[in-house]
């Protein structure tokens, strides 16, 4: 007998990492997904709802972008007639305001968001929370002693709290940071992960049984896809290189595109399933570098350390007033990318990453498409989420599958 798929929804979705993993879990049915970027969504949307049909979108929400705060003020009583009929709902709010690597800001207003996921879980109530966000969302904000506090000990505790309302059954819930790379990520990025379970639920699963059965997990689950659970770098896109040969781009005809060469290792021939032959991957456009900057590009790979931000001698030697560059190692994962493509160069190769490789060391599978613009600049950077950022934002979907997986023993 078939089994029923399990519900879930999809909190600042982004361009559908987390949800790619429930699908290929091939154990849980998403409701919705809510997504602020028309860009991320457009992407989720031509993937997941419109090519993989893994959405039961219900009739009252229109298929587009949304902001969870919207939501929550036109939607709450169909919210509210969720509460009991939805097993999880995952995501975490957007980061920047958290992140170590770039400007800590407690008063930034993405910050309020997790205040907008409580109030969500709160209406909805499902068995199971999977909550994601930066390493920094664990840290005190240090420049304010009075208003400081340690968000991820927040979240705890108002999840924790079923006094608020005699409606609210409350969570017990257990958090831990996670490095990714651990889990067949061909790269070091490390992200707190919390696992919340019903109070009513919890009597029967601890929420820390989440990570220990994640690492229990792992060897079955690579040896099952012909996998090493460590990825390098050169293992992820050596199939990927400019010097295979170079193709017009479709749309963008003042750039060149990359084609495929002989896979070289388990992950690319994993990437490359369902692409059906296609010689030609998707948003695998390289950026024109001048002479110049190549030549500057090649000197580096030469002679600096690898994944290390240049040294401040050789960033005077080459003229270089950029803040990061760093050139990576191929014998490695490399370390968090973010979404800025010029901070990193290419291992072998004098130029920056393509979005496809991006997404590689994502672990997007290539037949996962890309929409928008690759790039954006100045004002435009705090309102549109171009390819690069879609990306650089994502959970790796090979580790979001992982999840699917033991959530859904924990459920059983």
């Amino acid at each position: 007998m078939k089994t029923q798929k399990k519900t879930y929804i999809d909190l600042f979705a982004g361009c559908g990492g987390l949800s790619l993993g429930l699908y290929n879990s091939g154990q849980w049915k998403g409701l919705f997904a809510i997504e602020k970027s028309a860009d991320a969504f457009q992407t989720l949307k031509h993937n997941l709802i419109k090519n993989k049909k893994h959405f039961c979108w219900p009739t009252w929400l229109p298929q587009t972008q949304h902001d969870i705060n919207d939501i929550l003020k036109r939607y709450s009583a169909e919210l509210k007639s969720l509460k009991n009929h939805v097993d999880l709902v995952v995501g975490g709010p957007p980061c920047q305001g958290f992140s170590t690597a770039g400007r800590r800001i407690e008063s930034d207003d993405r910050n309020k968001l997790i205040n907008s996921y409580i109030s969500f879980v709160r209406l909805v109530q499902p068995k199971v929370i999977f909550f994601e966000n930066v390493k920094g969302f664990t840290q005190q904000f240090d420049k304010n002693k009075v208003r400081g506090r340690i968000y991820s000990e927040y979240v705890k505790k108002e999840l924790d709290r079923s006094s608020k309302s005699k409606d609210f059954i409350g969570y017990d819930v257990y958090g831990e940071l996670v490095d990714f790379s651990e889990f067949g990520i061909p790269q070091k990025r490390t992200r707190f992960i919390l696992v919340g379970v019903r109070k009513d639920y919890a009597e029967r699963v601890n929420p820390k049984v989440f990570f220990d059965a994640l690492r229990l997990n792992k060897e079955l689950f690579f040896a099952s896809k012909n996998l090493n659970i460590s990825t390098t770098l050169e293992e992820a896109i050596s199939d990927l290189l400019k010097s295979n040969g170079q193709i017009e781009t479709l749309n963008f005809k003042m750039f060149k595109s990359g084609v495929y060469s002989n896979i070289s290792s388990p992950y690319q021939k994993h990437m490359r399933l369902e692409i059906n032959g296609n010689s030609k991957p998707d948003s695998h456009r390289f950026v024109n570098h001048n002479k110049e900057t190549e030549n500057k590009f090649e000197y580096i790979l030469q002679n600096a350390e690898k994944n290390k931000p240049l040294s401040e001698a050789l960033k005077k030697e080459l003229g270089i007033k950029k803040h990061t560059i760093i050139p990576l190692s191929g014998t490695t994962p490399t370390p968090t990318i973010t979404t800025l493509p010029d901070d990193y160069i290419h291992y072998c190769e004098p130029r920056i990453f393509t979005v496809r490789e991006y997404a590689r060391i994502q672990s997007f599978p290539d037949w996962y498409e890309f929409k928008g613009k690759y790039t954006t600049g100045g004002k435009l950077r705090t309102k549109e989420v171009p390819r690069y950022s879609q990306v650089g934002n994502a959970i790796p979907p090979l580790f979001g599958e992982q999840v699917g997986i033991v959530l859904n023993h924990m459920i059983d």
